[in-house]
């Protein structure tokens, strides 16, 4: 298996598993959210962060799902701290509950991990009239992010340690619409294309990590933001795509990274001391990588975070 798997700089490589890359890390006393928490590599890296001493809370849509992970993890790792919360990122009534709740408890907030997401879906409106791939994938977790930033700026100045903001983006960054960000024609259903559309989401990921990393920086804050590439996966988030998923049965599991390697960048990026400092940045395969241009566009990035900060208004 994965004969062609080369160790980057870091260490690591494309096979390498989210336990392998955080092998030895001490993060108790570490408080995360992960979105999406209740499948595919949101749950491995609630796992994973939970295994590592993180206390894990998981945002998820399904509160049935998000229980039954919940106990997973800790039938396996008794000392292990989560809890889950109700989070629809498609709903900004949900995201704003959502931030209320958790900043009602008191809680710190060391990471904050955006990895939720829905790719390839038919042209559909969220509840807030948005194309429903950009306002999941990149406006909920835009306005969350916001809504999370004083608690991450006290716990980053209260407990001396960088806080890490960690979005989940895609390769598929790379394949957007021509105009890389549709500002005029976000809810253009004749132009639509359910691929392009999740590649101008995902590339909005990357560009908000980019925008918000200049801001922190600015502000003298110590807390990063950084985007990745989790690598293809087998995940649910084919269910969209019929004419791929038997292809994906097939060649899937020759050619596609299982769930523990998918959510190894995440959790490198999320915990390991080579990343401390590091903002701005991308990365796939838990080794620094290089976003295309338009992902490192600093215009864009500032007219998406203007034209977000209007959506949410």
């Amino acid at each position: 298996m994965w004969p062609f798997s080369r160790k980057g700089p870091s260490g690591f490589s494309s096979s390498s598993t989210a336990e392998e890359v955080t092998h030895g890390i001490d993060a108790s006393g570490l408080t995360a959210i992960v979105t999406g928490a209740s499948s595919g590599i949101g749950t491995e890296t609630s796992r994973v962060l939970a295994l590592r001493g993180v206390h894990v809370v998981m945002a998820v849509r399904n509160m049935a799902a998000g229980r039954d992970v919940k106990e997973a993890i800790i039938k396996e790792i008794p000392s292990a701290k989560v809890d889950a919360m109700e989070l629809d990122l498609s709903s900004m009534t949900s995201v704003r509950k959502f931030a209320k709740d958790f900043n009602s408890l008191g809680l710190p907030l060391n990471i904050l991990i955006n990895n939720a997401g829905v790719m390839a879906t038919p042209f559909m409106l969220s509840k807030d009239n948005i194309e429903l791939q950009f306002a999941t994938n990149h406006i909920g977790h835009f306005l969350l992010t916001n809504l999370l930033l004083d608690n991450m700026k006290k716990t980053a100045s209260e407990s001396k340690r960088e806080g890490r903001i960690v979005n989940v983006s895609s390769e598929a960054h790379r394949f957007p619409y021509s105009e890389g960000i549709r500002f005029d024609k976000i809810n253009d259903q004749s132009g639509y294309s359910s691929f392009r559309a999740y590649g101008q989401s995902k590339l909005a990921n990357v560009l908000h990590a980019n925008e918000l990393a200049g801001r922190l920086k600015e502000d003298a804050v110590n807390i990063t933001a950084n985007s990745l590439h989790p690598g293809a996966i087998l995940t649910n988030l084919f269910r969209h795509m019929r004419i791929v998923n038997g292809v994906v049965d097939v060649l899937g599991r020759l050619v596609l990274k299982n769930v523990q390697q998918g959510a190894a960048t995440t959790c490198y990026v999320a915990l390991h001391p080579q990343v401390k400092g590091k903002s701005g940045e991308y990365f796939s395969d838990a080794n620094l990588a290089k976003a295309t241009d338009m992902g490192r566009d600093v215009g864009l990035a500032k007219k998406l975070w203007d034209f977000s900060m209007k959506l949410v208004d």
